[in-house]
């Protein structure tokens, strides 16, 4: 099967989702012409012209709230926010006018949107261009959150958060923009509410998603030459979460670590901790849930201080171990 990045797997399900449905366009800051910040969108403004692929002006709060107005008068807007820190700017319209339209109507009124926006630390950029937040919209009821961690899952699963009919957050790891992965050139989707277990194992189970996702595959591997057997289930999307698979995974190896980018206070790893705390898993748990979040403290600026204000493979491996 072929390989291509990320990046390319997202600009190629926005392509063939405008190709295939004439009421899907994008809309952002520099995605025409320029190519989004991070290149994604290079060669979609030549093939679909300034209609459907349209440059906004610099303002999250437009952006959102016209992406919002558009999906609930029955087009499918796909809304770039260039680094997902900027979101902060959108809240009102993400939080109190997407989110729960369709509630508020009965029903009657659909918001069929996607906002995309790149997500994390890792390169440089410093505190306000460098957080995860994904845990403040999976407290937003009517909000649906994905973090796909492969460019499998970020085709499949953007290709199903277009054809939805409620606003669906999809964060992109931006470090994750560039790696390869195997791709169907098939059409496919993947149902949004579906983790996948990344690597079987027997002995711990660790719940990540996003770029940690890499990063504990890494751990696990290092860790199989101790002979300690690690299963790594991404939940691909926060909201749904897929809680029959993350139970099923914790009663089965009775320990589980829960590793995510975003601060631990507060992140959503706490959630996750208490959907297995309450469940029937509880009875079959050998330690208890175990969380291994970022510090909480701002992004530095300084290149050594931020590769260390987030879970690394060593931190990981230290968290099995002390579970074990």
């Amino acid at each position: 099967m072929r390989e291509i990045t990320m990046a390319q797997a997202i600009k190629e399900a926005m392509s063939e989702e405008m190709r295939r449905d004439e009421n899907v366009f994008l809309m952002g800051e520099d995605v025409g012409f320029y190519g989004g910040a991070f290149g994604v969108s290079v060669g979609m403004f030549e093939e679909f012209g300034p209609e459907l692929v349209r440059d906004t002006p610099i303002s999250e709060a437009v952006i959102a709230g016209a992406a919002a107005g558009a999906a609930v008068t029955g087009m499918r807007p796909i809304a770039e926010i260039m680094f997902s820190d900027f979101t902060t700017i959108a809240m009102d319209q993400l939080v109190n006018q997407a989110a729960k339209m369709r509630y508020m109507f009965g029903g009657k009124a659909k918001v069929p949107m996607v906002l995309r926006a790149p997500i994390g630390s890792g390169t440089g950029a410093a505190a306000q261009h460098s957080q995860s937040l994904e845990a403040w919209f999976c407290h937003v009821p009517g909000l649906k959150v994905v973090m796909p961690s492969t460019p499998y899952d970020a085709k499949g699963l953007l290709k199903a958060a277009i054809r939805d009919d409620n606003p669906v957050m999809f964060f992109e790891p931006k470090l994750l923009y560039r790696k390869k992965g195997e791709v169907p050139e098939e059409d496919y989707e993947i149902p949004l509410g579906v983790a996948d277990i990344k690597r079987e194992g027997s002995d711990v189970t660790i719940i990540t998603y996003g770029r940690m996702v890499q990063v504990c595959l890494d751990a696990a591997q290092e860790l199989a030459k101790e002979g300690i057997s690690i299963e790594v289930v991404d939940p691909r999307c926060l909201l749904p979460l897929d809680t029959e698979t993350l139970i099923a995974s914790a009663k089965k190896t009775g320990r589980v670590l829960i590793v995510h980018e975003a601060c631990q206070t507060g992140g959503f790893g706490g959630e996750i901790s208490a959907v297995i705390s309450a469940s029937e898993a509880f009875y079959y748990l050998d330690a208890p849930v175990k969380r291994l979040g970022g510090l909480d403290v701002p992004i530095p600026y300084c290149p050594e201080l931020e590769k260390n204000v987030v879970p690394t493979v060593e931190t990981v491996i230290a968290a099995v171990r002390k579970l074990l």
